[in-house]
């Protein structure tokens, strides 16, 4: 094949082209110097014969057309091989694109079939062993065969060669002068368009040759560059072109759009700011006060006017000074505005005129809340000493207690009782100080902690402020929300609070702070320590009945829109729906129970109907359907194994029952029914009890030797621990050792230590009212806790016989019943078990 002149001025041509487009692209190809251009026209002078087996070069991300030079990196080890094998000979190679760029080592398969012929016009070793070489494209060839695949491949090729075009038509040439008006155009978006490049374009004559001056400089993905070099119709080719340019002139006209808009916001930017300046300037002349000015004299009377103490009055101060000297439209400006606005908002000095009057204090917490007498009595001395005492730093109240008993709305009342402003926020779930003490500045979108955040919102400095929840706070690396209320929730500490974006103090001293908890044993210690707990229990039916008579139901027939004319509800059927339809501590089911009945009876009232509906305990399936809970009642026999335990949960307390058998065995213990820790622990105290004592129990001295201990607390899905069933884990580990039944009417509640000694327990009010839900009427319990029984009501104690004892031995005393003479088998499996009616 032969270059001639025509050949040469297109070499130029290419150079010149392929300079431009891939100096767009930041190509190594820019760095191409004179003498590698004098090399290439020398190069082409001469006649090249290109053989029929040529070394294969594969390359990866780009396609090499006709007469494009450019330079590439070689690094891989077969290709190499491949340029130092056309180097000894006849400098030829055939570039051919792989399919994958990814592979490092291409296979047949991996390479396209189509490649360019192409002559190395440069070589440069490099110390890695890598080369890099000025290549140009001859001609285009397929691959026939693969001859060699080591130390390189060596294909055998055949050239393709292009279909004539004969005489140009108008269609044609039409075509050729489109497909030039576009690439100037693209060139002009960049402005790289020169006479001379607008000159070489119309000076050629040949679609095939135009089409691969385009297409080598466009933007092409490697398949589309791919399918163009495998196209011989050369008219064809150039369609294809002029498709491909259409697109890359949209692309390339948004983007001269998009940037020809940005030019003129930045120009409209600089045009407002100078007529903003000479506004400025007129308003000077003319003695009137700008913008600015009205600005920072608006902030100073709102300053004055906060009464704030000296240190936040000398920072404030000096933030206005700072935006006085700062453009109105910088970013920083901003954030000082935002940081005054807080400054001059949070109540520095504002305070709530409260009610000192105890007597009425006390009609208001009577008026909105049923018994709650030792909650009241502290009330009511915190408003006592104030009266006296002015200056007296608020308390920290922490009321602890199951969901639904009126933790939050007694805050609402007491903030109602004292006249002041009442805010709650729910800590569940805190994970960030940040929520505490605030964001420091210097974050974008920083603002203060909830506690400033709420001062602001109530107004005053002396609110009412509820924290529910304070059981639940969580923590992770942002920090430990617990550490930081400890600031917050210490008299001798809020005194000077200082949060993170205001970075002042802030007295909060005045502030009533009360906390919600449905366990204590949740909350830090260190934070327990700073607070006064009042524990709140749940409420028995009696008491769950006057409320519901005095607050829900008149609450839910206002709320439901209708009046006391249209609804009778009776006692019994209030009875059935604590009983039967709620299983609470609280009131929060009962009261939505009792909605329920106000809406049937409402929308009866829409349609038409005429009152009153009388909702009785006998009718009351009609509205809210079969009863959902069926109370827990006692056993039905003494049995042997099962004892009846007490337990406090968060949801008040419940009935615990213990299952306990033997079988064969070699003396494993086996725990069942998802017990924790100190449960697993109370069974082997139990254990190691009856082991000890075996003599005086009557029971097997080597009952341990030969037989499998099972104990099992029913209800297995549900996770259970606490301290308070030892006893009752040890009465029904005796009661299966010993043959002897538990009373079914005897319901007990402690903890065993190894010598037999009954440990005191909690929440012993919450595990009475489950007692009296299950119809026991006796509770052993820890004669440590006899004093407890002060506080629960006189109603409960006619109802229950309360028994405390000291030591193991008492328990089994009135928990087992005598050993019966005849014993009634009952086989399935495992040791016979013992029922006495």
């Amino acid at each position: 094949m032969c270059l001639n002149m025509q050949g040469r001025a297109l070499v130029f041509l290419y150079m010149f082209v392929t300079v431009v487009f891939y100096l767009e692209r930041k190509a190594p190809v820019a760095q191409i110097d004179h003498e590698d251009m004098v090399d290439i026209i020398q190069g082409e002078s001469e006649t090249i014969e290109i053989p029929d087996r040529l070394p294969l070069l594969p390359v990866r991300d780009m396609v090499v057309f006709m007469y494009m030079v450019l330079p590439l990196f070689v690094g891989r080890d077969r290709s190499v091989r491949a340029v130092d094998a056309a180097m000894a000979k006849d400098r030829l190679l055939l570039l051919a694109t792989q399919r994958d760029s990814t592979v490092e080592n291409p296979k047949r398969d991996d390479i396209h079939r189509v490649g360019t012929v192409a002559m190395i016009l440069r070589l440069l070793k490099l110390p890695d062993g890598r080369a890099k070489l000025l290549v140009q494209g001859l001609a285009r060839a397929r691959i026939v065969e693969y001859a060699e695949t080591k130390p390189f491949y060596q294909v055998k090729i055949e050239k393709l060669v292009e279909e004539p075009v004969g005489e140009v038509s108008l269609e044609v040439e039409a075509l050729m002068r489109n497909v030039c008006e576009q690439s100037e155009k693209i060139l002009e978006f960049r402005g790289e368009l020169t006479g001379e490049v607008s000159a070489i374009f119309h000076s050629i004559d040949e679609p095939t040759r135009l089409a691969d001056l385009v297409a080598s400089n466009l933007k092409l993905k490697t398949e589309e560059a791919q399918g163009l070099l495998e196209v011989n119709d050369p008219v064809q080719k150039l369609h294809r072109v002029h498709e491909l340019l259409s697109k890359e002139l949209e692309v390339s006209a948004m983007q001269a759009k998009i940037q020809s808009h940005a030019s003129e916001e930045i120009s409209k930017t600089q045009r407002e700011y100078f007529l903003r300046e000479q506004m400025r300037a007129i308003h000077k002349e003319l003695g009137d006060v700008d913008e600015r000015a009205q600005e920072t004299l608006a902030y100073s009377k709102k300053i004055k006017k906060a009464k704030m103490p000296n240190e936040a009055h000398q920072a404030a101060y000096e933030q206005l000074r700072r935006l006085e000297q700062m453009h109105p439209d910088a970013a920083e400006a901003s954030m000082v505005r935002t940081y005054l606005d807080w400054l001059v908002d949070v109540p520095w000095s504002k305070s709530s005129k409260g009610v000192l009057d105890v007597k009425k204090a006390q009609r208001v917490l009577d008026g909105d809340h049923f018994d709650l007498k030792k909650v009241k009595d502290r009330v009511l001395e915190y408003l006592s000493v104030r009266k006296l005492n002015k200056d007296m730093k608020g308390p920290i109240l922490c009321f602890v207690g199951p969901p639904g008993v009126g933790k939050t709305s007694l805050g609402r009342s007491i903030a109602k009782a004292m006249n002041r402003k009442f805010f709650r926020i729910s800590l569940g779930g805190v994970r960030d100080e940040a929520e505490i003490r605030g964001h420091r500045r210097t974050y974008i979108g920083a603002l203060p902690g909830r506690i400033i955040q709420g001062l602001k919102r109530c107004g005053t400095k002396n609110p009412v402020f509820m924290m529910d929840e304070v059981d639940k706070i969580g923590a992770d690396f942002r920090g430990d929300p617990a550490a930081a209320l400890l600031e917050v929730l210490d008299p001798e500490q809020n005194v000077s609070f200082t949060d993170h974006y205001l970075n002042l103090p802030f007295d909060l001293s005045r502030v009533l702070f009360i906390t919600t908890a449905n366990l204590a044993d949740s909350i830090p210690a260190a934070l327990r320590d700073r607070m006064e707990v009042i524990e709140l229990t749940g409420y028995a039916e009696e008491e769950k009945l006057a409320i519901a008579q005095r607050f829900l139901i008149p609450r839910q027939i206002k709320e439901n829109g209708i009046t006391p004319k249209h609804i009778r509800i009776s006692h019994g059927a209030v009875g059935k729906i604590i009983s039967e339809y709620t299983l609470e501590a609280g009131l929060r089911n009962l009261e939505r129970e009792i909605a329920a009945l106000c809406r049937k009876v409402a929308r009866r009232v829409a349609e038409g109907e005429k009152g009153p509906f009388r909702i009785t305990g006998a009718n009351i399936h009609r509205y809210l359907g079969v009863a959902k809970y069926l109370p827990d009642l006692e056993q039905e026999y003494h049995e042997v194994g099962v004892a009846t335990g007490l337990a406090c949960t968060q949801v008040g307390g419940e009935v615990l029952y213990v299952e306990a058998t033997t079988m064969k065995g070699k003396g494993d213990l086996t725990l069942t029914g998802q017990l924790g820790e100190v449960m697993q622990e109370s069974a082997r105290a139990a254990l190691t009890y009856a082991r000890s004592h075996a003599k005086t129990l009557k029971i097997r001295s080597n009952f341990y030797q030969d037989a499998d201990i099972h104990i099992h607390v029913p209800a297995g899905a549900v996770p259970k621990d606490g301290p308070s069933a030892g006893v009752t884990i040890a009465t029904a580990l005796v009661s299966a050792l010993s043959g002897r039944a538990v009373s079914r009417d005897v319901a007990m509640t402690g903890e065993i230590t190894l010598r037999g000694r009954v440990l005191p327990v909690g929440g012993l009010k919450e595990k009475a009212l489950a007692a009296l839900r299950a119809k026991v009427r006796k509770i052993i319990i820890p004669e440590k806790n006899r004093q407890e029984l002060a506080e629960i009501s006189a109603n409960i104690k006619r109802k229950l016989t309360f028994i405390p004892v000291s030591h193991m031995d008492e328990v089994l005393g009135l928990a087992l019943q005598p050993k019966p003479r005849k014993r009634q088998a009952h086989h399935s499996g495992s040791e016979d078990v013992n029922q006495a009616r």
